[in-house]
């Protein structure tokens, strides 16, 4: 198999054509997302606002359905004899796009003059918060000094050493279908497509991982290519095998982080810690991931306040649709995001102090004999 994808980050889909690839030599079926009429490809991490309103989750098609939202978003599956075959009648589609204006950056996005999708009405998913924002304000108020710091946690794109692969079979005389493929959770891709994308029964689904090839995080998903694959086979009674090319890995595979952040840390006149004061705007992507809530909330929550004895705490975060490649968990996924935070606040806080960098570590830093000890961030 082979999947055409979209060369644009925006854009509306007006028709696709296949009838030249269909008659292309070699083809087995081309499928689009008009014919893969499935159910949504959901987010495994639910999350509500700071005022209880659930998170706004929009369709996530495995085939594009009216729109293309991000460069690299499925359009159509080609399956033929032989790779090479399938690429060459993947040339022959014509699709007739309506480019649009889209928007990547985080910044443009929270002023939602483009959507990336309409029917939601704005760009935000969540908007999550925890801890006492009045309580922890005045302590602010009554610090002896205030660090603040705007710091971005770059988006990147993970790189495994193999990339993704899928194998969908489908037994004719027992209904059953079997999935192979590079994860590294099997029973969640099981749950996901077969009880909210493909309506699979548990006992007519078998996801089998074998070796996955390095991962760290980037292969914990259900991806699209999985229910392409699984149901394609089921429509031509014959297994199909789908193979990422690096290229197509770099655009297709969850990326990491991208988080704007505004934060503040309010210390006493001797550098110990009063409180701490975050605010970010992460990155979702064009759709939530598997676990694309979770990352930048709980996640980073935990470990937040890091080693040291951070008394009072408020952290919000907005999750933000944009124009780009889904943006999940990675090596940590959420942990680094925060721990960077925290000590770039540190280490700020103890210039402008003029206090030794290890000698503020030491004040600050949790007792042995204050174990066990329950931080701020698990109150």
């Amino acid at each position: 198999a082979y999947i055409l994808r979209s060369p644009h980050a925006h854009a509306k889909i007006n028709s696709i054509d296949t009838s030249a690839a269909k008659s292309a030599s070699g083809v087995v079926a081309v499928f689009t997302g008009e014919d893969m009429q499935v159910g949504s490809i959901p987010c495994g991490w639910q999350v509500d606002s700071a005022d209880g309103t659930p998170m706004r989750e929009p369709g996530h098609p495995a085939l594009a359905q009216g729109k293309v939202r991000y460069v690299g978003d499925q359009v159509a599956i080609v399956i033929a004899d032989t790779l090479d075959q399938a690429k060459d009648a993947a040339e022959k589609i014509n699709v007739d796009y309506t480019p649009l204006k889209a928007v990547v950056d985080l910044r443009d996005a929270l002023a939602d003059t483009t959507l990336v999708h309409d029917e939601i009405e704005t760009n935000i998913s969540y908007d999550w918060a925890i801890g006492d924002k009045a309580e922890v304000d005045a302590v602010f108020d009554g610090a002896a000094h205030v660090t603040k710091m705007d710091i971005v946690n770059n988006r990147l794109i993970p790189n495994a050493m193999e990339p993704r692969a899928a194998i969908g079979d489908f037994d004719r005389a027992s209904g059953e279908y079997t999935l192979y493929t590079t994860t590294q959770n099997p029973h969640v891709i099981r749950l996901l497509m077969g009880a909210f994308v493909l309506s699979i029964p548990e006992h007519k689904l078998r996801v089998v991982a074998p070796d996955v090839g390095g991962g760290f995080g980037s292969k914990i998903f259900h991806y699209a290519e999985e229910a392409i694959t699984t149901w394609a086979a089921g429509q031509i009674a014959r297994p199909i095998k789908w193979t990422a090319e690096r290229s197509e890995s770099f655009i297709t595979d969850a990326h990491g982080r991208d988080h704007l952040s505004h934060a503040e840390l309010a210390l006493d006149a001797n550098g110990k810690f009063l409180g701490l004061r975050v605010e970010t705007a992460a990155n979702m992507g064009a759709y939530l991931f598997t676990y694309a809530g979770f990352i930048p909330t709980m996640a980073a929550l935990k470990v937040l306040p890091g080693v040291y004895d951070v008394k009072n705490l408020y952290y919000r975060v907005k999750g933000v649709y944009t124009h780009t490649v889904p943006v999940d968990a990675y090596r940590g996924a959420g942990r680094p995001e925060a721990i960077y935070l925290m000590e770039r606040l540190l280490e700020t806080a103890a210039i402008e102090l003029g206090i030794d960098r290890v000698e503020m570590r030491r004040r600050n830093m949790i007792p042995a004999a204050a174990m066990p000890f329950r931080t701020a961030a698990n109150e």
